[in-house]
């Protein structure tokens, strides 16, 4: 564990203020679920809940239909990162944070296809060094009205083109895992 050197106080009612720097570095926004464990050695550790990171195996399978039947590079995502893959290099997208664009698509609750001929291909991963796919559907996960994470297909291969197919079997595979989560 990595110490930070900031000490706060516990208040009257148990609570304790965790420094917006170290929010804003590990991206934990007002209203997120945190999970609370502790250890034999007696120290609390606080980590961000992932509702769908409870899904893992269903995730990965979900993602790996979706790649065999559409042929293309499918991610399953949570709030904050990919939490499965398929058809791509597992290394270079599971546990990476998401892209802004991304981010901003789930909070919109909007649905997008975007190719590169028909609009501006969202950037997915925080580390996309570029335009380096060419087409793409992203669609929100919704729990209980909330945004709770993305399905997304892409592509880079050029003229890769995603259609209201792609955008039909996200939207499926969203509102299923919606579904699971509210159940």
């Amino acid at each position: 564990m990595k110490a930070t050197g900031i000490v706060r106080r516990i208040d009257e009612l148990g609570r304790v203020v965790i420094p917006k720097e170290i929010r804003r570095t590990l991206r934990i926004r007002e209203g997120d679920p945190l999970e609370i464990f502790t250890d034999r050695e007696g120290e609390v550790i606080l980590k961000k809940y992932s509702p769908i990171g409870e899904l893992g195996d269903f995730a990965k399978e979900y993602a790996e239909s979706l790649h065999l039947a559409l042929g293309h590079t499918a991610l399953i995502c949570d709030k904050d990162n990919v939490i499965a893959v398929a058809g791509a290099s597992r290394r270079e997208l599971l546990d990476r944070p998401l892209h802004d664009d991304v981010e901003q698509i789930m909070k919109r609750r909007e649905k997008v296809l975007a190719s590169d001929g028909n609009g501006a291909v969202p950037h997915i991963t925080a580390e996309d060094g570029g335009d380096i796919y060419q087409a793409a559907v992203v669609v929100p996960i919704l729990a209980a009205g909330d945004a709770i994470g993305a399905v997304i297909l892409v592509s880079r291969e050029a003229g890769a083109v995603m259609s209201a197919t792609e955008l039909k079997a996200c939207e499926t595979a969203a509102n299923f895992m919606g579904k699971q989560m509210e159940n």
